[in-house]
């Protein structure tokens, strides 16, 4: 061979490598061939490359570094034909599928809240999904819990019940947080003891998605959930490497940073999730007293998944948190104890928990699993001259067995709950309780027609000490080929008493007696739910339009009331009367190429009628708006938000002013991950430019209820590393 021609063949494999290094972004939707909907969860597979990914909410999925080729391409979903086809990358444009129903096979699981196998668009009862895409961009504007996620969801509140630690209870549709039942992938393990530091304590980056579920979910869960439940659901290890890592500041001298990575082969599969977070005071007000609490927190909740065989899985994790804030006097916190400088609230907290599932498909038809875990919360909080401190053991086990026929699905469950609180010796009034429940419940699917689909259900609870509560409830689902559908439903619940309500809260639980089984009542609650849903498209097809409307009404009887006596203690008693809470939320959806707009309005009337008068609930606005405007590229993501929370009744019947509050989210994606900055709050409106947050003396302050952002404007910056590219599940609502 001559010097000439080995120089050509040297030049031919440069050049064929070259050509091959060339790799190209990829973009697949999914859409059902009958309505033109997109399919979530539907899989995407790549079979030469063994790269696959899982459609999100509006169908979309991704793939990055696809070298120049043709590709065997196969596409599945639950109760749809599969496509196997060949695809030549590059491609010049979006590939679009259509996937025709299979009459007789099952629709894709994608609600676990309900223990039901049905797609969202089938199931009765109405649940509201925050998928991946608005968890993500929640994250980013608050990287350390999952309080910014819940609070702009309509008709749910965030009420802060302390200026100096910035506890935090969620409030659904105007009822107080012990009414609602806050579940991590089906396991209650959050409340109690831990109260309202259980929201600010549960980071949300390694969760795939929310399920919301409002008004009465007791009959799913048992007591606890009369105004609804939020389950967190956790991302799962996928064939594809997954490492997000994240880092946050901001302008309040608060460092996040958090780590997620998972991966599964045939038989095995991990996740390992680390958060840590470090909050320097922060007081913008210059008053003297903080309105972020100084707090060190690290979380860890480590996974081992086991695939004996495809038809199997088993599951164990463990979760770690360690929490200490202290807020009050600024001067006291950085200096010491110094003359009139004495105030300061600390909360030292620390938290264990286990959890192992196994699941395992016994046939065709059958479904069995079994659920356990183990919670250990220990907790103490100072405040001058007075300290609250104990822990709390609670346990859950569950079996259930599902059956899926055509038409009908039910579920067959048994459960054990307990719970242990045990105060400290030192303490002078020793406010021990033990509780244990037994749960047996059955829930059911029927598609009655085409258009008609009914669920039914009952739970029958054996609590210690308290007696035996028959929840049952019925929703009822009407949907056509038109786009419109329309839920109605309705159930029983109940919550037995425990000394940790808001009000305990806001008063740290000082000289509060102890729960008096004699003479106490569990609180028995009646609710109704009627929404309609229609989605179509407008202008020739060029803006996709959706609204759903809700009404509710939910009754509690012998609520539990927190009274002062003659000798300076509190105690709980019963409501002689009903709280009422009724109201109708509205959502609107408008999509245009890459825009989106989202409108809300939530009326939420919640009268004490045990009171003369029937007046309006303490601290729960009657109207509430929002708006968010979202623009989102392959390259880009920036959002513009505004919400609008409407006056308050104060507990001394004061009348609060209205408020607005705006935020501006922008994000530049790149195929390593992504860089953005959050302007939160940007307008400044925060509680003290219209009241006082704490009143003198400086050495022994009162501070007035919160019914307003207290933080005010924060800015922060960030970056998002992800090494393997973005193959995680992304859920929009």
């Amino acid at each position: 061979m001559s010097q000439l021609q080995k120089w050509s063949v040297l030049l031919f494999c440069i050049c064929c490598g070259w050509g091959n290094a060339q790799t190209n972004d990829l973009s697949i939707k999914v859409l059902s061939q009958e309505d033109k909907q997109p399919l979530f969860g539907a899989n995407i597979l790549l079979k030469k490359l063994q790269k696959g990914a899982i459609s999100d909410m509006e169908g979309m999925a991704a793939f990055s570094g696809i070298p120049n080729g043709t590709y065997e391409l196969i596409i599945s979903y639950l109760g749809y034909q599969t496509i196997k086809t060949t695809i030549d990358v590059p491609v010049t444009q979006q590939l679009v599928f259509y996937l025709k129903e299979t009459e007789g096979e099952l629709d894709a699981v994608i609600i676990e809240s309900t223990r039901s196998t049905r797609d969202i668009r089938r199931i009765p009862t109405r649940i509201e999904i925050i998928g991946g895409e608005e968890l993500a961009e929640k994250n980013m504007m608050n990287a350390t819990n999952i309080s910014m996620v819940l609070r702009e969801s309509t008709g749910i509140q965030m009420q802060q019940t302390s200026l100096s630690s910035g506890n935090t209870n969620i409030r659904i549709q105007g009822l107080d947080g012990r009414y609602t039942q806050l579940l991590r992938d089906g396991f209650p393990l959050y409340g109690g003891f831990s109260s309202g530091l259980s929201i600010m304590q549960i980071p949300p980056l390694d969760l795939k998605q929310f399920e919301i579920i409002k008004g009465s979910a007791s009959t799913l869960y048992g007591g606890g959930a009369i105004a609804g439940l939020v389950n967190l659901i956790s991302k799962t290890p996928d064939y594809e490497p997954n490492l997000d890592i994240m880092f946050t500041q901001t302008h309040a001298l608060g460092s996040t940073a958090n780590i997620f990575y998972s991966k599964r082969n045939e038989k095995f599969g991990i996740s390992l999730y680390g958060s840590g977070n470090y909050q320097q005071l922060f007081d913008p007000e210059d008053d003297g007293f903080s309105n972020l609490p100084e707090t060190q927190s690290i979380s860890l909740n480590p996974k081992l998944y086991y695939y004996p065989n495809e038809n199997t899985t088993f599951w164990i994790g463990l979760n770690g948190t360690y929490d200490d804030r202290i807020g009050g006097d600024v001067e006291k916190i950085e200096n010491g104890e110094n003359g009139i400088h004495q105030y300061t609230e600390e909360n030292i907290s620390k938290r264990i928990s286990s959890q192992a599932v196994f699941s395992t498909q016994i046939d065709s038809l059958r479904v069995l699993t079994l659920k356990n875990s183990f919670s250990y919360f220990h907790r103490s909080l100072d405040v001058p001259n007075m300290q609250f401190k104990g822990k709390q053991l609670n346990s859950f086990s569950e079996a259930t067995l599902q059956h899926n026929y055509e038409k009908n699905d039910w579920t067959l469950g048994a459960n054990l709950y307990t719970t242990n609180f045990d105060e400290a010796d030192s303490a002078p009034l020793q406010r021990d309780q033990n509780d244990v429940t037994f749960g047996l419940f059955v829930n059911s699917n029927m598609d009655l027609s085409d258009n008609w689909i009914l669920e039914t259900g009952v739970r029958t609870d054996f609590a210690k000490g308290w007696g035996i509560f028959v929840l049952p409830r019925v929703s009822l689902l009407y949907k056509n080929e038109q786009g419109f559908s329309s839920r109605l439903g309705g159930g029983l619940g109940y919550k037995t008493p425990d000394i940790f309500t808001e009000e305990a809260e806001f008063i740290n639980f000082e000289n509060i007696l102890r729960i008096d089984q004699n003479s106490l009542k569990a609180e028995r609650s009646y609710g109704l739910n009627l929404d309609f849903n229609y989605k179509t498209k407008l202008f020739d097809d060029a803006i996709g339009f959706s609204v759903n409307q809700l009404f509710y009404v939910t009754a509690i009887d012998n609520g539990l009331l927190l009274s002062e006596n003659a000798n300076g203690f509190f105690q709980f008693e019963n409501a002689n009367g009903s709280i009422l809470s009724k109201g109708a939320e509205t959502n609107i959806k408008f999509s245009y190429n890459d825009f989106k707009w989202f409108i809300n309005y939530a009326l939420i009337d919640t009268k004490l009628l045990y009171l003369s008068g029937n007046p309006r609930k303490p601290l729960t606005a009657k109207h509430n708006a929002g708006s968010v405007l979202m623009y989102e590229t392959s390259k880009w993501r920036v959002g513009y938000e505004t919400y609008y929370t409407g006056s308050q009744i104060l507990s001394n019947g004061t009348k609060t002013t209205d408020f607005v509050t705006m935020g501006f989210l922008a994000m530049r994606n790149f195929k390593w991950g992504g860089i953005f900055a959050n302007f939160e709050n940007f307008t400044d409106r925060r509680q003290s430019r219209f009241s006082s947050l704490v009143t003198p003396p400086h050495s022994n302050p009162t501070f007035p209820e919160i019914y307003a952002p207290t933080d005010g404007f924060i800015f922060s910056l960030g970056i998002i590393i992800k090494p393997f590219g973005n193959h995680t599940e992304h859920h929009d609502e």
